[in-house]
């Protein structure tokens, strides 16, 4: 740990109040503390200040536990609706890239005739054709980030 003997002891003395020793480190301890007085008081001070805590009481809502219950079971159906509005908005997203991939040369065929038809710039319908297939991404994107808004929006009320 630390080649201060005092720091050592107050380290250990902070981690014995929290998490408990190791039967070697609390024997060095007590050791330290017997021959130095001022680690001794520290330690007492210590002791003192988690035995004062432990008799503070606090008193609760005597349905505290009923009502943490009672939003634990709504937060959960709030998650369980949650989670199957996702399931659907990933089915038809990937239905979409399916046809997407599925309808690409023929959307594409779609583009170049008119482009040869109506002399169209080919950096315009090259333009079009990603734009066909982001628009309904960033849409879809757009909904799901209303509806995180809107839940969020609903569990604070």
């Amino acid at each position: 740990m630390s080649e201060n003997p005092h720091a050592r002891a107050q380290q250990l003395l902070m981690q014995a109040v929290v998490e408990g020793l190791q039967p070697a480190e609390e024997a060095w301890l007590r050791e330290h503390q017997a021959s130095c007085a001022e680690c001794a008081r520290e330690a007492a001070a210590a002791q003192d200040a988690v035995r004062a805590l432990k008799s503070v009481t606090v008193m609760a809502p005597r349905d505290l536990a009923a009502r943490t219950q009672l939003r634990m079971r709504l937060r959960a159906e709030d998650l369980t609706r949650s989670a199957s509005g996702s399931l659907w908005l990933w089915g038809i997203a990937g239905a979409s890239w399916v046809l997407g991939l599925v309808s690409a040369p023929l959307v594409w065929q779609v583009f170049s005739w008119a482009g040869q038809n109506y002399g169209v710039p080919k950096l315009a319908l090259q333009v079009g054709f990603v734009l066909w297939w982001t628009v309904p991404a960033l849409v879809a994107a757009g909904v799901v980030l209303y509806q995180r808004m809107l839940s969020r929006g609903n569990r604070g009320a």
